[in-house]
């Protein structure tokens, strides 16, 4: 088996404009550090095509998909909030980053990849049902989520959010659900506002959020005690058939989008403990994508550090 790496040059293609942290330089910063990779021969090239509709229906309503489509094209610089801002291109774009996830998905659960990487951009996890948020059109991991339980028959999912904020988004799309269990760790008090301990699930889904805010000023002893002490085990006694991965990378030092403070190992770090769920659990299945990060040398060097450990268990 092997690692799967979905990357495309489109994906630069969804304009933010001047001075946007979530910029297209992003990608390119990320590509350059791969191919440098002593392992970058090694990787499954994906090259993504757009998702259409269906799958992403499953997480948003088709009037807010339609609005999008309508908005982008009419020319609007910005979707629900000056923080998400689009060009001619991010419909077309935010569908190619679905298709990517998707991609990477059918990659691992067919037995090409052991796991892998989705370098897709826009990100998604604030995107709800029926709004754009912080920087996301769609939700690409809680598409994901919902379509490998459609189309591959996977009864667990366990999401693992280790961006900097609150996956306000992919929360919202299961906290009723008991079959996919989101996990997240972000600072608090930073955006969105969600993400209280004691937001845990609702009805059914009762036990199947946990959020561990995190201070600021927080590093990686505290990163570390969060894994041993809480996500572990949590994930230990659910018993997931893959874990999908938030990988966002705006909680490194170097990053002033944040006051949290891990060095850039810690990301490899938390790879390689998810790697000994997912070797226990899920046959080693791991997929992650691509979410925040904007210092571009820190997130060109985490990004490493996760494919490392990555490419070392896909081995």
């Amino acid at each position: 088996m092997a690692t799967a790496y979905v990357h495309d040059t489109r994906y630069m293609n969804h304009k933010t404009g001047w001075g946007h942290p979530e910029r297209p330089e992003r990608l390119s910063s990320i590509h350059r550090a791969l191919m440098s990779a002593p392992y970058y021969q090694k990787l499954v090239s994906i090259t993504p095509v757009p998702s259409d509709l269906a799958p992403i229906e499953t997480i948003h309503e088709p009037s807010y998909i339609r609005r999008v489509e309508e908005e982008i094209k009419s020319g609007t610089a910005y979707l629900d909030s000056m923080d998400t801002a689009v060009c001619r291109e991010s419909y077309d774009i935010a569908l190619l980053a679905v298709g990517g996830s998707l991609a990477l998905c059918d990659a691992i659960m067919s037995g090409k990849a052991k796991n892998g990487f989705a370098a897709v951009r826009p990100p998604g996890h604030h995107a709800e049902a029926d709004c754009a948020a912080g920087f996301c059109i769609f939700n690409n991991i809680a598409i994901a989520a919902r379509y490998l339980q459609n189309h591959h028959g996977v009864k667990r999912v366990a999401i693992v959010d280790w961006d900097v904020h609150h996956g306000n988004g992919t929360q919202h799309s299961f906290e009723r659900d008991p079959s996919v269990f989101y996990i997240s760790l972000h600072q608090q008090p930073l955006y969105p506002g969600t993400g209280s301990s004691s937001e845990n699930g609702i009805g059914e889904g009762k036990g199947y959020t946990l959020n561990i805010p995190m201070r600021p000023g927080s590093g990686d002893e505290e990163y570390r005690a969060a894994f041993r002490d809480k996500i572990l085990p949590a994930l230990e006694s659910f018993k997931p058939e893959i874990i999908l991965v938030s990988a966002g990378f705006d909680a490194h030092r170097s990053d002033s989008i944040s006051a949290i403070q891990l060095s850039t190992s810690m990301f490899g770090e938390f790879t390689s403990m998810l790697c000994g769920i997912a070797d226990t659990h899920s046959k080693g299945r791991i997929a992650a994508f691509l979410e925040g990060g904007y210092h571009l040398e820190a997130l060109a060097e985490s990004v490493t550090q996760m494919m490392e450990v990555l490419v070392s268990r896909g081995e």
